[in-house]
């Protein structure tokens, strides 16, 4: 089989694709078997019918039809491991030759246009300079730890008054659309300000006293009535505040390792000061990414990102039908995003490979374990989620991206706003990691903002409802289109042959 690629864009290219029929053959015989177990012949069992009669009763075109379409998948694949080529988007598969149906010889002859991951030229990235703001951490920061430590410790006692800002509210909810209720909930647990529960809440329920009640719009997060406007009545059931116990040496000693109030302050403020250079560490990853888009010219496929942002808006995870959702004004939004996303992983691929950077399997059970959270999962269950969904690749591919962008910022030059070299070896480094910087995180953990503290008192976790979900950003890291199978374009000139092929999974390391 001989295959040549022909460059149509920077992002696209055509594939001509030649099989001999001494390749084509095992097909053809693999055909001839696959029909003469279908077909009924009088005198012979399904699957002992000789060639010649299949060739009388359904023809020999249909023969090499079939093994056209049964090998395609093959051939295709086969192309792209020899070529090279990276592919994006689904292949449009082409036939222009098929063998004579009444010759033993002849070829099959096929094109396939398609979308690839772009190849780009990286400058030297080691020594990127990049300013920050200074940060330090202030007595303010400590006394904000300590508050939030000693609300883990603190009691809720009714009062009556009306509600302000940080209170503890038991509410009672029915949620109409157009007069009919869709929802409700009894004695749920709020706090003023979490902002944890529905858009206007906070407005609503801030000045109220026991068993009074306020009626608010907002829009509905979750169930069939996501994304609709909704009056939701909210009544008072009780005022709560919460007491902070005092910080004494005796607080201390409850709530952490420390036998003094004063060891526990200074623990914090080493904290603090790490949580600063965490926000430093932020920021310049961001400021290095930035740096390196400025430097670095990516094409982009605008198939690849169409398909991209209709996947978005009527795929299975779309919010189409949310009111306001799908607009002229959306799209731009969505397809900027996606071109953006596209750039930074074309990048940081192409760094990846060139530091050999590699993604252990603690790396990613903790990247697994960190993001379940944050979809309010379990990690096992939304490791086999992905496992099931087939996003393992994608989630590697994160992971070594992340790591090869701590990579260039391990070799930056960061300062401060006041002109002081910033050293970032912890953010990009934690703890005692190995002296292999392929091994080295993207980034590092945010610091505990509380000492290792004992187990507080059980206090009830106010019940929230969640906040409507944020819109998410189609992401070019998405299995590729290319997955699906390529559709012919055209009957070959001859006897037609049906063309579809499935693509193959991208050769490119994820």
């Amino acid at each position: 089989m001989k295959s040549a690629v022909e460059n149509l864009t920077p992002t696209r290219v055509k594939l001509n694709v030649e099989v001999p029929f001494e390749e084509l053959k095992p097909n053809i015989d693999a055909a001839y078997k696959t029909i003469s177990a279908q077909v009924q012949v009088p005198g012979f069992r399904k699957g002992r019918v000789p060639n010649q009669l299949i060739d009388q009763r359904v023809g020999r075109g249909y023969v090499i039809e079939t093994a056209i379409n049964d090998g395609l998948n093959d051939f295709y694949q086969s192309a792209v491991q020899e070529t090279g080529i990276r592919p994006l988007t689904r292949p449009e598969v082409e036939i222009t030759e098929v063998p004579d149906p009444a010759a033993k010889d002849g070829q099959l002859l096929f094109t396939v246009e398609l979308d690839v991951r772009p190849e780009i030229t990286l400058p030297e990235y080691s020594g990127l300079e990049v300013t920050v703001e200074a940060a330090e951490a202030s007595d303010a920061d400590v006394d904000k730890a300590l508050d939030e430590l000693r609300g883990r410790f603190g009691t809720l006692t009714a009062v009556d008054r009306p509600a302000a800002d940080g209170d503890f509210l038991t509410v009672n909810l029915v949620a109409t659309v157009d007069g009919e209720q869709v929802d409700a909930a009894q004695d749920v647990s709020y706090q003023i300000g979490s902002g944890t529960m529905l858009e206007g809440m906070d407005e609503a329920v801030t000045g109220l006293s026991a068993d009074e009640d306020a009626i608010f719009e907002t829009t509905l997060a979750n169930g069939e009535n996501a994304g609709n406007k909704a009056q939701v009545k909210v009544e008072v059931s009780a005022v709560k505040e919460r007491e902070l116990p005092e910080a004494n040496d005796d607080f201390a000693q409850l709530a952490s390792e420390f036998d003094t109030i004063a060891e526990l302050r200074a623990d914090l403020t080493k904290r603090a000061a790490e949580e600063k250079v965490t926000e430093q560490g932020v920021e310049a990853r961001d400021l290095v990414l930035e740096k390196l888009i400025e430097l670095i010219e990516v094409p982009v496929p605008a198939a690849f990102i169409e398909d991209q942002l209709e996947q978005h808006f009527t795929g299975e995870n779309a919010h189409a039908n949310a009111e306001g959702h799908d607009t002229e004004e959306h799209r731009t939004e969505i397809r900027e995003n996606t071109e953006q996303a596209f750039r930074n992983e074309m990048i940081l691929d192409a760094i990846a490979e060139k530091e050999e950077i590699g993604v252990s399997q603690p790396e990613l059970i903790d990247y697994i374990v960190s993001t379940a959270g944050q979809y309010g999962m379990e990690p096992n269950q939304f490791a086999q989620m992905l496992d099931q969904s087939g996003q393992v690749p994608m989630i590697v591919g994160e992971v070594r991206r992340r790591k090869a962008l701590a990579k260039v910022l391990e070799l930056a030059v960061v300062t401060d706003s006041s002109g002081s070299v910033v050293d970032l070896s912890d953010f990009v480094r934690p703890g005692d990691e190995a002296d292999d910087s392929s091994e080295a995180p993207a980034e590092k953990k945010p610091a505990k903002k509380a000492p290792a503290a004992k187990k507080a008192p059980a206090a009830k976790k106010p019940a929230a409802e969640k906040k409507p979900a944020a819109e998410k950003k189609p992401a070019a890291e998405k299995k590729p289109a290319a997955e699906k199978k390529p559709a012919a374009k055209k009957a070959a000139p001859k006897k037609p042959a049906k063309a579809e092929a499935a693509a193959d999974e991208e050769s490119s390391k994820a």
